[in-house]
């Protein structure tokens, strides 16, 4: 097809453009921005003291339309990478998990399945599209037990439960029923709906990840009903509807010896662990309503008995209005977050790149040992911002403090999206595949050859 002047004079713009971002870094207020300035290779550092205050802007409500794509339309991957559709037709795909033998686990929340999707090193295409679990309530995080090579188990977080299924890698179907590991992870009702799960490296411990009820405890009583309920829940665990909420639970492979092993984060969907630190790492969806800026999102590495807030301080001992003096006690307590991500973008699922990666669509070595994080949407912003996938890099395990843009496009305009990243993993051999759930498609990013 032979391009009209104007439209490749506009091509020709977004690609300068674009090379201009190339590891140019926003800092303070530049580094907040919205959708308009999104560039594969921009890259954005935002730390506690780029924070405005509480209410210098209007809390907006401006969730888009969701529309199918244009002609033609893909994301827009960095120079030397080319995104393809992987495969498409899923009812809400969410994160996605890949087994040692390649096979690509996907939760399909909206159907209440789990999905086996195949495709050789190098296809362009999903060959097969099996359906490996039905029948379960909004299915979400996926996890391999015991870890490494030979698991036995397909483990399903669900809205409240976590159950099981006897897998040896390469079925298609479980090799026995479902067993309940889990039963009941809370007993508040409603808020936010996606369970991660992960197992500590040497599979001594299931972690649970569950987001809050509300958006900063609301309707909790001020005062917990046991003077001593930090000692018996953990720092700042809340209490009520709230309870085993905006936490990352803890229990051994069978379900017992419950425990707590973060609070106060509010929803961390994404639970991760590095293949070299063996650190536990969150991404996570803070609260709502203090305007467009505040406060940031954050994806962090996760310590045991850390509190990370959430609902009396946010960002470190930046005390939430709303509670303001309920807490003193914890102030100093707080556990600040390792990288800022632009409020209200909504961070779902994060993978971390294999540093020793091969295979045909391996990544540059560049980018090896980074994590990746989808940005799902904004809607609590009058600037639209998310709609992406980000890389955060990393030195020895160790965040910078930096993100940047891998992954743009999926906004049509400041109106409507085409496309809500969800699931973030790596295929066998070395793409990155990412799903959306606005048209239910997923996508593979590899390398340009």
């Amino acid at each position: 097809m032979r391009l009209s002047g104007p439209i490749l004079l506009l091509l020709l713009a977004a690609t300068q453009a674009q090379g201009q971002d190339a590891g140019r870094v926003r800092t303070g207020a530049a580094a907040y921005g919205d959708w308009h300035s999104d560039s594969p290779g921009l890259r954005r550092r935002i730390t506690p003291n780029d924070l405005p205050a509480p209410y210098a802007s209007r809390s907006a409500s401006n969730t888009p339309s969701v529309i199918g794509p244009a002609a033609g339309a893909v994301p827009r991957p960095p120079p030397g990478f080319t995104a393809t559709r992987f495969a498409e037709g899923f009812d809400t795909p969410r994160l996605m998990r890949t087994a040692p033998n390649g096979d690509i686990f996907l939760s399909e929340t909206g159907s209440g399945h789990i999905r086996i999707l195949r495709a050789p090193d190098g296809a362009p295409r999903a060959e097969r599209n099996e359906v490996f679990a039905s029948g379960l309530e909004l299915p979400f995080g996926i996890a391999f037990y015991p870890p490494g090579p030979e698991p036995r188990f397909v483990y399903v977080a669900t809205l409240n439960s976590v159950v099981r299924y006897p897998y040896r890698p390469g079925d298609l179907r479980p090799a026995g029923p479902a067993e309940t590991i889990v039963p009941r992870l809370t007993g508040g009702e409603g808020g936010h709906v996606t369970r991660d799960v992960q197992f500590t490296p040497d599979g001594s411990r299931m972690l649970v990840s569950v987001g809050s009820a509300s958006n900063v405890a609301d309707g909790m009583a001020r005062r917990p009903p046991d003077p001593a309920w930090d000692t018996q829940h953990g720092i700042g665990a809340a209490w009520g509807h709230e309870t085993n909420r905006a936490d990352v639970l803890s229990f051994d492979a069978l379900g017992h010896a419950p425990g707590m092993f973060a609070t106060g984060l509010r929803n961390c969907v994404g639970l991760a662990i590095h293949p070299v630190t063996k650190d536990a790492w969150c991404s996570t969806n803070e609260r709502d309503g203090l305007g467009d800026n505040l406060p940031p999102d954050y994806v962090t590495r996760v310590k045991q008995g850390g509190f990370y807030g959430w609902p009396w301080y946010y960002i470190g001992a930046n005390e939430d209005p709303r509670h303001r003096n309920e807490r003193p006690d914890l102030a100093a307590r707080v556990t600040a977050p390792d990288v800022l991500i632009q409020p209200h973008s909504a961070p779902l699922q994060m993978t971390f790149y294999p540093p020793d990666q091969t295979g045909p669509a391996a990544f540059p070595r560049p980018y090896r040992g980074d994590a990746f994080v989808a940005l799902h949407r904004s809607w609590n912003r009058a600037n639209r911002t998310g709609y992406k996938v980000v890389r955060l890099p990393l030195h020895d395990g160790v965040p910078t403090g930096e993100y940047e843009d891998f992954l743009t496009g999926f906004v049509h305009d400041d109106d409507a999206v085409w496309g809500r990243p969800v699931g973030v993993t790596v295929a066998h051999d070395g793409a990155l595949l990412v799903s959306e759930d606005g048209n239910g498609t997923i996508w593979r990013i590899a390398p340009t050859r």
